[in-house]
């Protein structure tokens, strides 16, 4: 009897360890220089992480929440009022704060008896400014401030505890990072966040 003859089936290719070694190496760093190329530019032209220092946002904001902040919308259209913010402190740009965008370029605002009007060319006589929806205080101050062209009036929602635009001025819109886009930190605090609808 006979039999076929037979042999074991060979790679077509044989690739010495090394080379193995080095083939996966550049592999990774190509992985990683793909992951950086995406990365860097979104995380610093785009959206960026922040954390909540602080109480003078409260109740809707707590210390060490986890933000991401979108820096791409004010690329192409400016601040809105009662969008939150992150800018650099004026008196220390090093520093950054979180507040909500009360008064726009060429307005007055007016804050008095726990209120605040806005003056504007819609409404020269004044508006008062309907927080409802997010403050449950009053402002406990008495202030007014016609803003420039670049100027915008912030203040922080605990208004008995926040450091603003009530006591070092008006922030110029360059200092003005981006919006607070979503809350990522505590799960059960998630959200993303949209622009107050105000009747004025």
């Amino acid at each position: 009897m006979t039999f076929p003859f037979s042999r074991k089936k060979q790679p077509d290719v044989q690739v010495s360890p090394k080379k193995a070694a080095l083939g996966f190496l550049f592999e990774l760093v190509q992985v990683f220089a793909i992951s950086l190329a995406i990365i860097i530019p979104v995380r610093y032209f785009l959206v960026q992480p922040f954390y909540v220092k602080g109480a003078s946002m409260e109740p809707n904001f707590f210390d060490h929440e986890y933000l991401v902040i979108d820096e791409l919308s004010y690329r192409f259209h400016t601040p809105e009022r009662g969008q939150v913010v992150v800018l650099r402190y004026p008196n220390d740009e090093k520093q950054y704060f979180i507040k909500r965008v009360i008064g726009l370029p060429g307005e007055t605002v007016e804050i008095s008896g726990g209120q605040v009007k806005i003056y504007n060319n819609a409404h020269p006589n004044g508006d008062l400014l309907d927080e409802k929806m997010y403050l449950d205080q009053d402002t406990g101050t008495t202030r007014t401030v016609t803003l420039k062209s670049d100027e915008y009036f912030v203040m922080g929602d605990n208004r008995g505890a926040s450091l603003d635009s009530r006591y070092f001025g008006p922030v110029k819109k360059d200092l003005i990072i981006g919006r607070v886009w979503l809350r990522g930190w505590p799960l059960d605090r998630w959200k993303v966040f949209t622009t107050p609808n105000y009747q004025l």
